[in-house]
C-alpha cells in the first residue's frame, strides 16, 4: 500500500505523530481531519504493522468504517456493544453474538488485526481473554474423542442441541455422527467417529444437510460470551441465590411482598436454567458473579503492540457519558421494582475507568476540529490538513479539467473504481485527452507528480492533501451516489419443505385409500421372522392400520384451516370414498374455471413489446442502487415476458423492502415506451400516495403523465383523471380498488400491476383478470396467500422469488419478551435518543388513545401521533405526513402500518400481544422497521403469565428463527404449516378443504387441472403405486437414524426413488448425514427400484407366498407367460382367480430380490418386443 502511505511521511505534523505512537503511553490529538481521511491515516501511522482499535460514537459509523477500513486492510472485524438493558429478554436473536465471538475469533487467531467499537462496547465487562482462548476447541482427523464428554462440553459452550444443526449455535449428535454450527462459520461441520477417534471431518450445507468438502482440522469457537466450568457455574449461582435471599428479605421489611417474590423466583429460575439445564445464554447480565476477574475488551490486545484511535474524540466520550446515564437510571428503577439484583449495578464499567485505560496506552485522538477535551491528558496536538474532493456527478468534462489542473501543479492522483473493468475503461479515456493514466493493481508503486493511476477498490468518498499534493478520487465522486457491491450467493436447490418434519404422535392425517385417522407412531412388526417399520394409524371405532413404512407416500399429514378437530373415517366403510368423490367434483369445477381463465391468458395473443431502448437503460441506470442478483433475475424474467406474444401473468415474491417496486417500474417504463397505458393497483390510499410519488420521483426527467385516483383527490379532478386515462393523455395511474370501477375505461391499458397482493380478496383477482383480459399482469408480495403460492407452484402462474437483501440493510435484532412497561420505555428512549422514531403497536382502538396518553405521561420528551383504521383519510394521510417529516417520535398504531409508507428513520417496533397475530402479518410488520442502515429492532411481548398457546409459540418460535432477511418466502411456507390454508379458492372451497385436508386438496386439484389440460385421462386419475410384500429385512434401524421424524422423513425420499441415480443419492445422503447404512437399508432401496419398474408393467402387488412370488397385474398376458416360462422352466403358472396373478416359484439358491427382479426384466423385454412387432 506504499502508494498511499508514501504520500503522507512528507506531511507536515506526520513524521511527529509516527514518532509520539513509538512511546509507550498518552493521548495525540490529530485535528483537522475530515471523515473521509481516517481510514487512510488510521492505516498509515506505524505502517499499518501492530494491532489497532477504532473506537466511534455510533454503530451506524462503526459500519462505515469498516467497509472503508477494509480496503486496506482485510483483518479487520466490528465488535457491537451488548445491549446491557435487554439481557433480561427470553429469547434473543444470535446476530450479534456472532458479530462478537467474530471479532474476538480474529484477535485471538491474527498476530495483527483491526477491531472497531463504538465507546461503549469498550465498556461491557468481559471475563479475562484466556478464558475464552481456552474455551476453543481444536478437533483434528485421528483425534480421540468421548462422545459424551464433546456432547458436555459443547453445551457448556453455550450450543443448543437439537435433532439436526441448521442454524447458528446448534449441535446434534447421530450415533457417531456430530454436527456443529458454530457462529464463526457460513456452513457448519460434520464429524463422524470410528469408535472414539475422528475418522472425518466435513462442511455441510445446512439446508440440505448434505456435505460439501473434506477438511483436516477445525476450531470450534463458544456459541456465547460466558464459558463457565462446573465448579463455576455452582458457586456463581451460589451467589445470586445468597443476595436474593437478601434483597428480598430487605422488600419483605419494607412490606413489598411483589418485589420479594419476584426478585427470588427470578433467582430461583437462574439456578433451574443454569445447573439442570445448562443454558449459559443471558448470563452475562449476572458476569460479576461468576467472573472474579473482568476487563474490557481493551485488555484483550496488549498495551505494547497496540494503538487506540479514537474517532471525534468529544462525541464518542459523550455516548460513554450518555450510556452510563441510562443504565444506572434504568437499573435503579429496575432493582427497587426487584427486577434485578444490587450486584447488576456493576455490569458497566464507569466512563471514567475505561477514559484512565485510554490515558495509559498509546493513542491518537482524531477530530475534525480541534475542541477541548477535559477528560484526556492530551500530551501533543498535531494539525493537518485535508480536503474533501469535489462530486463530479458524471461529468467527464469536469473531471478531465480538474485532473489537468492537479497535474499541472504536481499532484500524484489515484482514482478507485470497484469493478475493474471500469477502471481500466476509465484510464484509456484518460489517455484519449492526453493525460498520463494507466491501470495497476499494484498499490506497491509509489507515484511520480503528475502521474494518474486507477485501481480497482472501494472507497465512499475522495480526499486530498494539498500540503504534499495527492489526491485520492472515488467512484462515487465521479459518478454520484455509489452503486452498491454485489456479493455471490449460493442458490439453493433444496426442497423447500420437508414434509414429515414435524409429524408428531397423536397429528391428523390423512390416508389416501381410507381417509382420515390418528398418527399413532412406528411400532416394529416382525412377520415370517423378518422385523419391518409399520407405521400404526388409529380410526374411528378404535380400528388400527399398520401400514409398511415404505408406503409413506400415501398418508399425509392433515391441515385444515383453523384448529377445528376433524371428523375421523371408519376403517373399511365407504364414507371416505364418497367425501373424495364429492370433493373430486368440486374441485374439478374449479380446476375447469381456473384453467380456462389462465388458457384464454395463455392462448391469446398478447402485445408483444420491442427490445429495450436507449431510454429504458438510461431510466435504469438512474436507479440509485446496485441492483442484487436476484432482483437482475426477476426484471430480465418479466421483460422477456413482454416481449413475447403471451399475455404476462407474474408473481414477484420478495420480503419486504427487497426492491419489488423497481423491478415492476421499470415494466411501467418499458409499457410506456411503447405508447401503452400502466395501471398500478394497491391496497390502501396510504400506499397509493407513496406509490404516486416514487413513480413521479423516477419518472420526473420523462415526458409521462402519472396519476393518483383515491380518497385524497377531489371530485373535480378525479374526472379530469378519467378523462385523461380515456383519451389517452395519462400514461401510468396509482390507485386503490377504485380502479376497478365501472366508470373507468382506458384508451389502451398494456400493464396492470398488483402490489400487496396478499390484501386483495380472490374474488377481487379473478374480477381484475375479468376486466382485463389481454392485459400483462405484474404481481408483487412479501408473503403471498398459500393459494397463489400453491398456484405459482403448480406451474399455472410464473414466479420470481427475491431472497438476496439489498446490501447496506441489517436484520432487524428481535426479542420476544413479557410485556414488561418499563423495559419498553428504555427502548423508546433510546430511540428517540439517537435520533429515530419508534412504531408502538396496540391493537385495540378503543384504548389507543389511552395508551398513548401512558407513553406520553412516561415519556414526556417525546411527541405521541395516533394512527388506526377508523379515522378518516384526511387524519391519517396528515399523521403519516408528520411521521414522515420527523414531526412524531412515537407512532402508537394498529395494524394499518403493516402495509404502510416507508419511513426509514423508524428503527424500534414494539408489538403488544404479539402471540395474537398470524405469521405472516407479523413478518409483514417487522418489515416496516430496518429499512435503512441503522440497526433496527423488534419487540414482540406477550402478557406476563399467560400461557401461551401452542400455535403462538410456535409463530413467536419461527419470526425469530427467521430474523435473516429473504425469509418472506419461508414464513409463507410455515404459515402454511401453522394455520393450513384458509379460505384456498373463496368460501364454497373451504368446506371441502376442511373434508379431506390441504395436501390432499391439493393432490386433487392438480390431477383435476392436469385433466382439464388433457394431461392424464379422465378414467385413470390415480396411477396404483405397486405394494410389495416379501420376506426380506427392509427397514431403518431405530439405533441409526434415532429422531422419528427424520426416520419417517428419509423412509418418504426412499419412497420417492425412481430410478438408479436417485438411489444412488439416497445412498450418499443416508451414509452423509448418519454413517455407512446396514443391509436392511439396502434392502429399503432395492423394493424402491423395483417398485417403479413393476408399476411400469402394470403390476399392483407383488406378494411372497408359500415358496412363490405371486405378481398381481390387471389383465396378465399369456404370451408374457409363455415367455416366462421357457426361461424359467416350469417355475410359472397363471391364476385366473378373482384377481388374476402369475406365480413364479422360488428356487433354493437364489435370493428372493433376485427372482422378482429377473422376472420383471424378461417381462419388460417381452413388452417391448410386443410393442416394436405392433
Amino acid at each position: 500500500m506504499r502508494a498511499f502511505t508514501e504520500p503522507l511521511t512528507q506531511l507536515q505534523g506526520y513524521e511527529e505523530l509516527e514518532q509520539a505512537v513509538q512511546k509507550t503511553e498518552g493521548v495525540i490529538l490529530v485535528s483537522g481531519c475530515i471523515d473521509a481521511v481516517k481510514p487512510h491515516i488510521v492505516y498509515s501511522v506505524h505502517n499499518g504493522s501492530g494491532n489497532r482499535i477504532i473506537v466511534t460514537f455510533h454503530e451506524q459509523k462503526a459500519k462505515e468504517l469498516l467497509e472503508e477500513y477494509r480496503f486496506f486492510d482485510k483483518n479487520v472485524a466490528y465488535y457491537p456493544a451488548k445491549d446491557i438493558l435487554f439481557y433480561q429478554s427470553d429469547i434473543r436473536g444470535n446476530v450479534l453474538t456472532s458479530e462478537r465471538i467474530n471479532a474476538l475469533k480474529m484477535m485471538a487467531e491474527e498476530k495483527e488485526c483491526t477491531i472497531i467499537t463504538t465507546f461503549d462496547g469498550l465498556m461491557n465487562p468481559m471475563p479475562a481473554p484466556e478464558k475464552f482462548i481456552q474455551a476453543v476447541k481444536k478437533i483434528s482427523v485421528g483425534d480421540t474423542v468421548e462422545l459424551n464428554e464433546l456432547t458436555r462440553h459443547l453445551v457448556e459452550l453455550g450450543y443448543e442441541k437439537n435433532y439436526q444443526a441448521e442454524t447458528m449455535g446448534e449441535f446434534s449428535v447421530r450415533g457417531g455422527i456430530i454436527d456443529i454450527f458454530p457462529l464463526t462459520e457460513e456452513t457448519p461441520f460434520r464429524i463422524e467417529l470410528w469408535g472414539d477417534e475422528v475418522d472425518s471431518i466435513r462442511s455441510f450445507d445446512p439446508e440440505s444437510q448434505r456435505s460439501i468438502e473434506n477438511l483436516e482440522e477445525i476450531y470450534i469457537y463458544p456459541a456465547c460470551e460466558l464459558v463457565l466450568t462446573e465448579e463455576e457455574r455452582r458457586n456463581g449461582v451460589a451467589k445470586i441465590q445468597k443476595e436474593a435471599e437478601k434483597a428480598a428479605e430487605k422488600f419483605r421489611k419494607e412490606m413489598k411482598t411483589e418485589e420479594a417474590y419476584r426478585v427470588k423466583s427470578m433467582a430461583d429460575q437462574i439456578a433451574e436454567e443454569t445447573m439442570e439445564y445448562g443454558i449459559t445464554a443471558g448470563l452475562d447480565a449476572y458476569l460479576s458473579y461468576f467472573c472474579e476477574e473482568r476487563v474490557s475488551l481493551l485488555d484483550y490486545l496488549k498495551k505494547e503492540d497496540s494503538i487506540v484511535f479514537l474517532d471525534e474524540t468529544v462525541r464518542t466520550i459523550e455516548r460513554g457519558q450518555s450510556t452510563e446515564t441510562e443504565f444506572s437510571e434504568s437499573m435503579k428503577q429496575r432493582l427497587e421494582k426487584g427486577y434485578i439484583l444490587p450486584g447488576q449495578m456493576r455490569e458497566l464499567f464507569p466512563c471514567k475507568e475505561i477514559l484512565a485505560k485510554i490515558n495509559q496506552r498509546r493513542c491518537v485522538a482524531m477530530a475534525a476540529l480541534d475542541m477541548k477535551c477535559n477528560q484526556l491528558n492530551i500530551k501533543d496536538r498535531i494539525a493537518i490538513e485535508s480536503r474533501t474532493v469535489n462530486p463530479y456527478n458524471n461529468s467527464f468534462e469536469l473531471l478531465v479539467k480538474d485532473l489537468k489542473r492537479y497535474k499541472k501543479n504536481g499532484y500524484s492522483m489515484i482514482l478507485l473504481s470497484s469493478s475493474r473493468t471500469r477502471a481500466k475503461r476509465l484510464a484509456e479515456d484518460l489517455m484519449n485527452e492526453e493525460l498520463p493514466a494507466f491501470y495497476s493493481e499494484d498499490f506497491e508503486r509509489v507515484l511520480s507528480p503528475g502521474e494518474i493511476m486507477t485501481g480497482y477498490g472501494k472507497v465512499k468518498k475522495g480526499y486530498e492533501y494539498p500540503a504534499v499534493k495527492f489526491v485520492v478520487i472515488s467512484e462515487s465522486d465521479i459518478f454520484g451516489s455509489e452503486k452498491k457491491k454485489k456479493k455471490r450467493h449460493r442458490m439453493y436447490e433444496g426442497e423447500k419443505i420437508a414434509s414429515f418434519t414435524d409429524l408428531n404422535i397423536g397429528d391428523y392425517v390423512v390416508h389416501e385409500n381410507h381417509g382420515l385417522g390418528i398418527y399413532r407412531g412406528i411400532e416394529k412388526i416382525e412377520v415370517d421372522k423378518t422385523v419391518k417399520d409399520y407405521i400404526k394409524i388409529e380410526y374411528a371405532g378404535g380400528g388400527n392400520l399398520y401400514i409398511l413404512a415404505t408406503q409413506l407416500e400415501l398418508i399425509q399429514k392433515y391441515a385444515g384451516a383453523d384448529a377445528k378437530k376433524p371428523k375421523l373415517n371408519k376403517l373399511g366403510g365407504q364414507e371416505w370414498n364418497k367425501t373424495k368423490t364429492k370433493v373430486r367434483g368440486a374441485v374439478k369445477e374449479i380446476a375447469g374455471d381456473l384453467v380456462r381463465l389462465y388458457a384464454v391468458r395463455q392462448s391469446e395473443r398478447g402485445f408483444a413489446y420491442g427490445p429495450d431502448t436507449v431510454w429504458q437503460r438510461e431510466f435504469e441506470e438512474m436507479f440509485p442502487f446496485e441492483e442484487t442478483e436476484d432482483q437482475d433475475l426477476a426484471i430480465e424474467a418479466t421483460k422477456k415476458d413482454m416481449e413475447s406474444t403471451k399475455i404476462m401473468d407474474r408473481l414477484i415474491c420478495g420480503d419486504v423492502g427487497f426492491g419489488k417496486t423497481e423491478v415492476a417500474l421499470r415494466a411501467v417504463f418499458k409499457c410506456i415506451s411503447d405508447s401503452k397505458q400502466c395501471a398500478i393497483l394497491v391496497p390502501t390510499t396510504v400506499l397509493a400516495m407513496q406509490h404516486f410519488q416514487t413513480a413521479l420521483k423516477r419518472l420526473e426527467p420523462y415526458p409521462v403523465k402519472v396519476e393518483m385516483i383515491s380518497r385524497f383527490v377531489s371530485p373535480k379532478k378525479q374526472k379530469e383523471i378519467l378523462q385523461g386515462l380515456a383519451d389517452g393523455s395519462v400514461d401510468v395511474v396509482v390507485g386503490t380498488h377504485k380502479l376497478l370501477g365501472k366508470s373507468i375505461k382506458f384508451k389502451d391499458l398494456g400493464l396492470l400491476i398488483v402490489d400487496e397482493e396478499q390484501r386483495f380478496g380472490v374474488a377481487q383477482k379473478e374480477k381484475i383478470k375479468e376486466k382485463f383480459p389481454r392485459v400483462d399482469v405484474l404481481t408483487l408480495s412479501a408473503t403471498p396467500i398459500p393459494r397463489t403460492l400453491n398456484m405459482a407452484m403448480s406451474g399455472i402462474r410464473d414466479m420470481s422469488l427475491i431472497e438476496e437483501a439489498p446490501g447496506e440493510r441489517h436484520p432487524v435484532q428481535t426479542y420476544v419478551i413479557e410485556y414488561d412497561a418499563e423495559i419498553l420505555q428504555e427502548a423508546m428512549k433510546r430511540e428517540i435518543n439517537r435520533g429515530g422514531q419508534c412504531y408502538y403497536l396496540h391493537n385495540n382502538v378503543e384504548t389507543i388513545e389511552h395508551k398513548a396518553m401512558m407513553i406520553k405521561k412516561a415519556i414526556p420528551q417525546a411527541r405521541v401521533g395516533i394512527a388506526h383504521g377508523q379515522m378518516s383519510e384526511e387524519e391519517l394521510s396528515s399523521v403519516w405526513r408528520d411521521l414522515l417529516s420527523g414531526d412524531i417520535d412515537i407512532l402508537v398504531c394498529t395494524t394499518i402500518i403493516e402495509t404502510g409508507v416507508d419511513v426509514p428513520n423508524c428503527n424500534t417496533l414494539i408489538i403488544e400481544n404479539a402471540d395474537r397475530m398470524g405469521l405472516a402479518q407479523l413478518h409483514q410488520i417487522r418489515g416496516r422497521v430496518g429499512r435503512s442502515s441503522r440497526r433496527a429492532y423488534a419487540y414482540f411481548t406477550f402478557t406476563r403469565g399467560k400461557e401461551l398457546t401452542d400455535i403462538a409459540t410456535r409463530r413467536l418460535e419461527a419470526i425469530r428463527e427467521y430474523t435473516e432477511f429473504g425469509s418472506g418466502f419461508k414464513i409463507a411456507m410455515r404459515d402454511l404449516e401453522i394455520r393450513g390454508a384458509g379460505s384456498l379458492l373463496g368460501n364454497r372451497q373451504h368446506g371441502h378443504m376442511e373434508a379431506v385436508g390441504y395436501d390432499m386438496y391439493l393432490k386433487l386439484l392438480e390431477e383435476a387441472v392436469a385433466m382439464e389440460k388433457g394431461e392424464i385421462s379422465e378414467e385413470e386419475p390415480e396411477e396404483r403405486e405397486c405394494l410389495i410384500d416379501v420376506q426380506i429385512d427392509a427397514h431403518l434401524p431405530e439405533e441409526y437414524i434415532i429422531s422419528t421424524s427424520q426416520r419417517l422423513s428419509m423412509y418418504k425420499r426412499i419412497a420417492a426413488i425412481k430410478n438408479e441415480a436417485d438411489a444412488q443419492d439416497v445412498y450418499d445422503e443416508l451414509t452423509d448425514r448418519f454413517g455407512a447404512p446396514p443391509s436392511s437399508v439396502w434392502g429399503l432401496i432395492e423394493i424402491a427400484l423395483l417398485r417403479n419398474s413393476a408399476k411400469a408393467l402394470g403390476i399392483t402387488d407383488i406378494v411372497q407366498r408359500n415358496g412363490s412370488v405371486l405378481f398381481y397385474s390387471s389383465e396378465p398376458d399369456i404370451k408374457t407367460v409363455a415367455i416366462l416360462n421357457a426361461f424359467m422352466k416350469g417355475r410359472v403358472t397363471l391364476s385366473a382367480a378373482k384377481r388374476p396373478y402369475i406365480a413364479v416359484k422360488l428356487d433354493p439358491t437364489e435370493a428372493t430380490l433376485e427372482t422378482i427382479r429377473e422376472t420383471l426384466r424378461i417381462m419388460s423385454e417381452a413388452k417391448e418386443h410386443y410393442n416394436s412387432n405392433k
